[in-house]
């Protein structure tokens, strides 16, 4: 660890002690206090709901500066990679530091391919849920289940089985997503074909019959590249602290992926692109954006302009102009540039950047104001957003498991609480608790008789 400690910050106590807190600095953004011995040398813990002012880690994957509207994978841009990368090279560079060469990126590739199938009781086992269940039901199981099948890579302290089961997931991920969406409709599943790339072969077993091949187009795979590029990490996030949190007991990577597909299923984490859609479709139906923009901006009204504003981004979310982009480029090679989403969309957008309200609270578009409405134009339908969300977010998860196993101080997460509740209080018995109670109710209705009266 690279950590750098050249000044100290001094506490006062109420109890008229002072202690020194380290100050450990960043290579980019804030300097943190280091309260790890805060709680043995003051007898205090720190309070942080919702760990907003908090490092859970220290981690070299990737940076956010919300202020600016900077995400940085490794160093680079996230318009950068997503205007010269591809998926796979992203995927490289989140798991091992560095853009691949032309070898490295061939053997990764290779190493993906080989992982894409899944074991044939993975179909049978993928039947047992119910026709109508969610497909973020159906990977949760699925991914879960995967340890099963898997026994030979379980020795997580071996770096090369380590690296086995990070490019197993990464690889069987759409194949499960596609699955899950097939057997919704009552459809055979489609087999990955090594052929393709990581997006054209998702693509295709998503939408693809035994009648009818799927039909790669270069806009639309460039599309798709792009949309799992700008979803592949995020920093911190709810999904990504909860495959972080389970990782620390020494849980499998099955076990701790799938936990974060269940945390990014919450409608506040990753459904935030389909909310954005059925808003669209609100608005589209009552085709009065301004109605909508006054309502967002009443504070007695529950309504909210879904797909502005974000936790973290205060300044414009640097991923919504490329996915903007993406979006008129799929819906002209799709003949349908007239389509009334997207000008919703950009009636909202231009509604809102011109407004003062909006300019005030720095509400600005973010990347689930676009995505949601690129994967309607790709075929997807409400159900898949998060799916397709998770598919991209795979290689983010795995690559802060892995760099977590591999830190030599890693401990397992144990966070503390505020406490506020009883004190101590003496056990009762069974039927002296009963006696207690009709006692007590006895002397209620008395009074209660007796203020009746007067």
């Amino acid at each position: 660890m690279d950590k750098k400690v050249n000044k100290k910050i001094e506490i006062s106590l109420s109890n008229n002690k002072k202690i020194q807190l380290p100050i450990i600095e960043s290579t980019e953004g804030p300097d943190v206090l280091d309260v790890r011995a805060l709680y043995k040398e003051s007898g205090y813990f720190t309070f942080d709901p919702g760990y907003l002012s908090t490092g859970s880690c220290e981690s070299k994957i990737t940076f956010i500066d919300g202020g600016k509207g900077i995400l940085l994978h490794r160093g680079y841009t996230i318009e950068d990679l997503a205007k010269h990368a591809d998926f796979m090279e992203v995927a490289y560079l989140l798991l091992h530091g560095d853009l691949p060469n032309i070898k490295e990126k061939e053997k990764f590739e290779k190493n993906i391919r080989y992982h894409t199938m899944l074991h044939e009781q993975m179909k049978t086992f993928i039947q047992g849920f119910r026709r109508d269940a969610h497909p973020m039901a159906v990977m949760v199981g699925t991914v879960g289940a995967l340890s099963a099948f898997y026994r030979d890579s379980e020795d997580f302290s071996n770096s090369r089985q380590r690296l086995i089961s990070t490019h197993r997931i990464i690889a069987k991920m759409p194949t499960i997503a596609a699955w899950a969406y097939k057997y919704s409709l009552g459809q055979p599943v489609i087999y990955p074909n090594n052929k393709l790339t990581y997006a054209e072969n998702f693509m295709r077993m998503t939408f693809a019959t035994p009648c009818e091949d799927y039909v790669s187009n270069p806009v639309i795979t460039k599309a798709m590249n792009q949309l799992l590029i700008l979803h592949a990490d995020h920093e911190q996030n709810a999904s990504t602290s909860t495959v972080r949190l389970a990782g620390s007991s020494g849980a499998n990577p099955f076990a701790c992926v799938a936990a974060g597909i269940a945390s990014l299923w919450g409608p506040a984490h990753g459904g935030a692109n389909e909310a954005v859609m059925n808003m669209l479709l609100k608005i589209k139906r009552n085709a009065k954006i301004k109605d909508f923009i006054n309502r967002a901006k009443d504070p007695e009204d529950p309504f909210k302009l879904m797909g502005f504003g974000h936790r973290v981004y205060k300044n414009y979310d640097p991923r919504a102009s490329v996915m903007r982009d993406a979006c008129h480029n799929v819906l002209n090679e799709l003949g349908r540039k007239n389509n009334p989403f997207l000008a919703i969309a950009l009636d909202l957008e231009d509604a809102a950047l011109n407004d003062s309200y909006f300019i005030k609270k720095k509400l600005y578009p973010n990347v689930d104001f676009y995505s949601g409405i690129l994967l309607w134009a790709l075929g997807f339908p409400l159900s898949m957003y998060t799916a397709v969300f998770a598919v991209a977010r795979t290689v983010g998860w795995v690559a802060h498991w892995k760099e977590m196993i591999e830190d030599p101080t890693r401990k397992i997460s144990r966070p503390r609480q505020l406490y506020t509740g009883h004190k101590k209080r003496d056990y009762i018995e069974l039927d002296k608790r009963q006696k207690r109670k009709s006692i007590i109710k006895a002397i209620s209705s008395i009074i209660k008789k007796g203020y009746q009266k007067s």
